[in-house]
Formats: C-alpha cells, sequence, structure tokens
C-alpha cells in the first residue's frame, strides 16, 4: 500500500482516540452506580455498562462494511455525531429516571465504539508495515488523556444541570464527541492503489482458518474479555461490597484505564525489540498477577495494584494480537478480517460485561477473579504452540535445519 503522505494521520487519529474515548471510562465509572439506583433489580446494574460493549459488537461488521464503501473518514464522523446523540439521550435518561432509555442510549454510544476501534487499523495503514506496531500503540495512547478525563467529567460535571445527578455529565461528554467530528475533517482517507483493490482475495473460510488468524483474534478476545469482566464488576465491588468511597472506585478505576494506555507509548517498541511471542506473553502474565492479587487481599492498595495490572497485560495482549492480525490477510481483505476479529472481540466482551454483575452478585469477588485463570492457562498454552510451529515451519522454509 502506497504510505507517503499519510503518517500525519497518526497525530490525528491519537488526539481522535483521547476525547472520543472519553466515553466508556464514564460508563465504566458511573454506569454501574447509576443502574443501581435505576434498575428494578440489583443483579442488573452493570447492564449499562454492558450494553456499552453490546454496541461495539454490533456495530463491528457494519463500521468495516460502511467505510469500505464510504471511506474511514466519513464513516468515523458518521459514528461520533451517533455518539452525540446518544449521550444527549442518556442525560435526558438520569433526568427522567429511566433505566430503559438509559440502556438504550449507551448501547448508541457503544454503536460507536465500534467505528472507533477502528482507529488502530487506520493507523496501521497509514505507516510501513514495520512501523505498524509503533501506528498502532501511539494511536492507542490517546487513551491515557481518555482516561483520565472521562472520570474528571463525570465529578465535576455531575450537577452542571438541574435535570438529576449525572445529568450534565453526558451533556458535557456529547460536546467532546461534537468536538471530534470537526477533528476528523482532517483525516485524510487511505486510497489503496489499484492492484490491492482488484488483488487476490482468499475465501472467508481459508483465511479464518490461519493458525496465525486464529491466535490473533483469540488473544485480543481473551484481553479484552478478562479485562471486561474484572473491570465492570470493580466499581461496583469496591462501593457496594467492600464500604470504599465513590472517589475511591474513581481512584481505581482512572489509575486502570491510565495503565489501559500509557504502555501504548512503548508497546510498539518493544514488539520491534523483543518480538510478538514475548510481548503477548508478558500481557498473558500481567492478567495471571491481577486475578491473584485481587484474591489476595481487600486493601484498597491491592484493588489498585490488581487493576493496574489488568491494564498493562490488556495492553501488552490486545496490542500484540492486533499487529499479529494486520500480518495474516491480503490487502484486499482487510475489511473482511478486521470485521471478524472485532466482532469476535467485541461479542466476548459483551458476554463478559454482561455477565460480569450477575456473577458478582450470586458468587463473590473471589471466584469472579478464579473463573479467569482456566482461560489465561490455556490461551498461554496456544501461544506457545502456534508461534513455535510457525517458526519450525519458516525455518523449513528458509531449509535452515530445526
Amino acid at each position: 500500500m502506497e504510505n507517503t503522505g499519510y503518517e500525519r494521520n497518526i497525530p490525528i487519529l491519537s488526539l481522535s482516540q483521547a476525547l472520543a474515548m472519553c466515553g466508556p471510562p464514564m460508563i465504566v465509572f458511573l454506569g454501574g452506580i447509576i443502574g443501581a439506583e435505576l434498575a428494578p433489580n440489583e443483579s442488573l446494574a452493570t447492564l449499562p455498562v454492558a450494553m456499552l460493549v453490546v454496541g461495539v459488537a454490533l456495530a463491528t461488521i457494519p463500521a468495516a462494511n460502511m467505510m469500505r464503501r464510504i471511506g474511514r473518514r466519513r464513516g468515523f464522523q458518521f459514528s461520533t455525531l451517533l455518539a452525540a446523540i446518544g449521550a444527549l439521550l442518556a442525560s435526558l435518561a438520569v433526568n427522567l429516571g429511566s433505566f430503559l432509555l438509559f440502556c438504550l442510549a449507551i448501547l448508541l454510544i457503544g454503536f460507536t465504539g465500534g467505528f472507533i476501534q477502528q482507529f488502530r487499523f487506520a493507523a496501521a495503514e497509514s505507516v510501513i508495515p514495520e512501523r505498524s506496531g509503533r501506528a498502532v500503540s501511539w494511536v492507542l495512547a490517546g487513551g491515557i488523556f481518555a482516561g483520565f478525563l472521562g472520570p474528571e467529567i463525570a465529578t465535576r460535571a455531575q450537577d452542571l444541570l438541574p435535570f438529576g445527578l449525572y445529568s450534565g455529565s453526558f451533556i458535557a461528554l456529547a460536546l467532546l464527541y461534537l468536538a471530534v467530528t470537526v477533528l476528523l475533517n482532517f483525516l485524510r482517507d487511505i486510497k489503496p492503489v489499484a492492484r490491492e483493490l482488484q488483488g487476490e482475495e482468499r475465501p472467508l473460510g481459508i483465511l479464518v482458518r490461519q493458525p496465525l488468524f486464529l491466535l490473533a483474534v483469540v488473544c485480543a478476545a481473551v484481553a479484552y474479555g478478562v479485562m471486561s469482566f474484572i473491570m465492570t464488576a470493580t466499581p461496583l465491588h469496591l462501593t457496594h461490597g467492600s464500604g470504599y468511597s465513590l472517589l475511591d472506585a474513581k481512584f481505581v478505576i482512572q489509575s486502570h484505564i491510565m495503565a489501559m494506555y500509557i504502555p501504548s507509548l512503548f508497546s510498539g517498541l518493544l514488539i520491534e525489540r523483543f518480538g510478538l511471542q514475548r510481548v503477548m506473553m508478558a500481557g498473558l502474565l500481567g492478567l495471571l498477577a491481577c486475578a491473584g492479587l485481587a484474591i489476595y487481599s481487600r486493601e484498597l492498595v491491592h484493588y489498585w495494584g490488581a487493576l493496574v495490572l489488568l491494564g498493562v497485560g490488556w495492553n501488552f495482549l490486545f496490542v500484540g494480537g492486533t499487529v499479529l492480525l494486520t500480518r495474516t490477510y491480503l490487502p484486499a481483505e482487510r475489511f473482511k478480517a478486521q470485521a471478524v476479529n472485532d466482532f469476535t472481540v467485541f461479542s466476548v466482551q459483551a458476554l463478559a460485561s454482561l455477565s460480569a454483575g450477575t456473577v458478582l452478585f450470586v458468587t463473590n469477588w473471589d471466584t469472579l477473579n478464579l473463573l479467569n485463570l482456566p482461560i489465561l492457562l490455556i490461551t498461554g498454552g496456544m501461544l506457545l504452540v502456534v508461534m513455535h510451529t510457525e517458526r519450525v515451519k519458516e525455518r523449513k522454509r528458509m531449509e535452515i535445519p530445526v
């Protein structure tokens, strides 16, 4: 793909990510709390947070198809306008005390996330393949700002309007989405050269049966699933199960989201230096350590440490999975491959978020964390086996004795 002149997309995408991703941290922070006040049943308290992820999963395939037809810039702008409408509806729902309308509004914001998740692929397409890891990580680094700003908007604008607590928070969020819509005017659409548009395109069945493709999808899905399962339950567990304050919960969630994105400043460089397998394995170990520390103690500092490990582990495993995915498809297959990947990843995340509140109330915090261990161990085994097999194949192709 011709990349000359597209590098300027990286700072635009990174800043757009920083502003557009303020919504998910705010909803993770407030969703369970508002849900507990509005829901008819306490086990449904985390449903709004789950609706955020369900919206992402529902949007993945339509987002890829739309951008294939009208381009990334217009597709992204359509989504941020939709998110602004969703934020306004969320404000109205809080004012009316309507749990159903609040869930539908968050679903609409989540639908936008299916488009925003494509920022990382737009970044990878804007540079030469050797720099794709760095490009993806720099765009995801925009989440550092979002992780801080989202919860801050939630608390500082919560009583900005006299229409109910937190209604002002969602009005402020709508304004941010409108700002992103304007910023995206400066994004240059990637124009693949003719040979890529008309090039070879394998059947979907062959594409998804590649071991490396399957590994990339599984690792990204496990990263998001485990992270969302624990993260969604954390604010509710801290404030309702362990007696900590809303400010304590905000501190833990802010730290977690910062830990998700700060490693993006160097994770691309780590991939170039140490290779995908080592970085992805480090991510799995971080997620395992999170579950262990969360079970170990009920001290706030240990909750904080567990959620920081959760964020770092997510980053290494998800960035690694994204970079690995870009190496498994031909240019003509990019939208198809990206749609399958994101639909799988965010469907798993939606299931994890939907079940988090129920698992927490029906069992307990320790059980919720223990359930992640076999999934992480199986994924680690798959990573070792597939990457070793691919190295053996590569050596045979090069006629180097194993």
